[in-house]
């Protein structure tokens, strides 16, 4: 079972009865002394590769942040609604809190720690950091993966195209103007289309 978040299309599996109880069931028979039995899986992160043994329950955030020390994916709500825990799975975006860690076996996850090259900075988040895209902080590497794979299925989104692409994340600060503004600048630098918006972020008319 598939949802789809917002018109970007961020594709998240949501954990049903049936999918819990074929991941619980077979530990559940293998408790000993009250300890839940741990399943073996691998997985690769920003291109490298990770094997662990993790708990049924344990979820993929949890995963990222305690196992692999991956802090720059945020808890924020636990309920899928702000986003700040998206990453990428298998090359679509996935809310990392409602996404279990043995579900994630064999994938290719990429985080926000994962886009910059080295010291270089990826296009959207010097985006970001130009166009003052944000200002806590808490939301922005979700925001950021989240704008990662908008550009990847539409290069050059109009704003409303972007504000409905970031329909699955909140942030409360900065009225999410500078987001928008940022992403429209790294399409602009990533595929060389100039984008002409007025101050609210929309595409500016001209007369002809």
């Amino acid at each position: 079972m598939k949802s789809v978040d917002s018109m970007l299309g961020q594709v998240y599996t949501p954990v049903t009865r049936t999918r819990w109880d074929s991941l619980w069931l077979p530990a559940k028979s293998c408790l000993i002394g009250g300890a839940m039995a741990k399943i073996p899986i691998q997985v690769t992160v920003n291109g490298q590769s990770h094997q662990a043994e993790v708990e049924p329950r344990m979820l993929l955030v949890h995963f990222l942040r305690e196992e692999l020390g991956l802090t720059g994916t945020k808890i924020g709500c636990d309920t899928s609604q702000c986003g700040a825990c998206v990453v990428s799975m298998n090359g679509s975006t996935v809310k990392s809190c409602t996404c279990l860690a043995v579900q994630a076996d064999g994938a290719e996850i990429g985080t926000i720690e994962g886009m910059a090259n080295g010291s270089e900075l990826h296009p959207i988040q010097e985006a970001f950091w130009d166009n003052h895209g944000l200002q806590c902080g808490y939301c922005t590497a979700g925001m950021i993966m989240t704008a990662a794979e908008l550009l990847e299925r539409n290069p050059h989104p109009s704003a409303d195209e972007v504000r409905a692409g970031l329909a699955g994340n909140i942030c409360r600060c900065t009225g999410y103007q500078n987001i928008v503004k940022s992403i429209l600048a790294a399409s602009e630098k990533m595929h060389g289309h100039a984008h002409e918006h007025d101050e609210t972020g929309g595409h500016a008319h001209h007369d002809h």
